[in-house]
């Protein structure tokens, strides 16, 4: 028998922060063609991703196809949304991002680790000659299977397994996309990368990881860092087996004063899903840095966010401080698109279970000082920050953020 070396469940967090209404719509393909297109426009092209074949991929892949029925509403939406087993279905938008970031040739093998709903898999299916794709959850791989299929990508071949293993009988691979979150690459997916080949994988710790762009040359991996990024805990024992792990019962922050930009690319570090923020390196009340929200188009988001790990069975409160100055800012079209900081918590399963909040900032103001202790759920196991304009207008400038477990 094989032996096993890592075991891994996936799960890309996207967390929807959204009030939305009960699904009323034609389920007609030219409703959910406009849907698409929309998407793409809004979400996708707007947020900076060019390649003309990937939006193409993006416009003509039926990821309603890919979300249960009651979420069908939600399928177009910039949203993670669960798809069973404690995972969920890519955000639009890092589907996108990645796979625009390994440069699809017509002619390449793709290796995909995570195959989750399958629909990364069905955005690659246009764009190259072969994908392979492993799932470890059985079910989950099976309805995969069976979803791509029926959909016709006869080009993308599925398995279930530990994709940390690879595919050594089809290697080697052109490309390697991979949609788990391991503190270090895996040596199979090395080995059974091409020669000048691309792997894309997220790394770092549980709630702390950096999408990185590998390289081989010479067999050795040449990498670069790319863009902070947060996928939920994968469960198994390569997640038990993680070297530095976070401890619930002391939550931080971490890069609340924003100082650090180790890859110099004039963003805050160790926050992901960066939108309509600057990093401002003069006149900071606190340091050198402090970041700068902008945005004029209601609905349009502006904002941060950052996840952590925290016991609500015994941590009951937290105090939440920060520096702000704000200038013309105003609701969105929705009452809850304001200006301001919200925690959303979430418990064992990952299902959200309520929200602080401390604002909303709404109107100008300059700089000062605003404090709140919260209250925890006492179910809460993990929560996701998220600051800035959320949906809302002007101005909206933030430094020195902290929390602190009140005793």
């Amino acid at each position: 028998m094989r032996q096993v070396l890592f075991l891994t469940v996936c799960v890309v967090a996207g967390f929807s922060f959204l009030e939305s209404p009960s699904p009323v719509y034609s389920q007609s393909s030219a409703y959910f063609r406009n849907q698409r297109n929309d998407m793409v426009t809004r979400y996708i092209e707007g947020e900076g991703i060019k390649n003309p074949r990937v939006l193409s991929s993006m416009r003509q892949v039926p990821r309603h196809e890919f979300v249960s029925s009651n979420l069908k509403h939600l399928a177009y939406q910039d949203l993670a949304l669960p798809i069973g087993y404690k995972q969920t279905i890519s955000p639009p938008y890092v589907v996108a991002y990645m796979t625009e970031t390994i440069d699809p040739q017509p002619d390449d093998k793709v290796l995909e680790i995570g195959t989750g709903s399958g629909f990364q898999a069905a955005v690659l299916s246009a764009l190259v000659k072969d994908v392979y794709t492993i799932e470890i959850v059985e079910g989950l791989g099976k309805k995969a299977a069976v979803r791509l299929k029926k959909l016709d990508y006869d080009n993308v071949h599925t398995r279930i397994g530990d994709g940390y293993l690879g595919w050594p009988e089809e290697a080697p691979f052109d490309k390697i996309i991979v949609t788990c979150s391991p503190e270090k690459v895996p040596q199979p997916l090395i080995d059974q990368l091409k020669e000048g080949g691309m792997l894309l994988i997220p790394l770092g710790e549980r709630y702390q990881q950096v999408f990185h762009l590998f390289q081989k040359e010479k067999g050795e991996l040449k990498h670069k860092r790319l863009i902070p990024t947060l996928f939920v805990p994968m469960t198994g024992r390569s997640e038990e087996k993680r070297e530095v792990k976070p401890d619930p019962l002391k939550p931080e922050i971490i890069n609340g004063s924003f100082e650090v930009d180790a890859n110099n690319d004039q963003k805050a570090d160790n926050w992901h899903y960066q939108r309509r923020v600057s990093r401002m390196t003069s006149q900071a009340p606190d340091g050198a840095a402090y970041l700068k929200f902008e945005n004029d188009t209601p609905e349009r988001l502006s904002q941060i966010l950052q996840g952590m790990a925290i016991d609500g069975s015994h941590v009951d409160s937290l105090e939440i401080s920060l520096q702000l100055s704000y200038l013309n800012t105003a609701q969105g079209k929705q009452s809850f698109q304001k200006p301001g900081f919200i925690i959303h918590f979430y418990d064992s399963v990952r299902r959200n279970i309520g929200q602080a909040y401390l604002g909303p900032w709404i109107g100008s103001r300059g700089w000062h000082l605003e404090k709140k202790v919260i209250t925890i759920p006492p179910q809460t196991r993990e929560a996701v920050i998220q600051l800035g304009l959320n949906g809302g207008t002007g101005i909206l400038s933030v430094d020195d953020l902290k929390i602190e477990k009140v005793n």
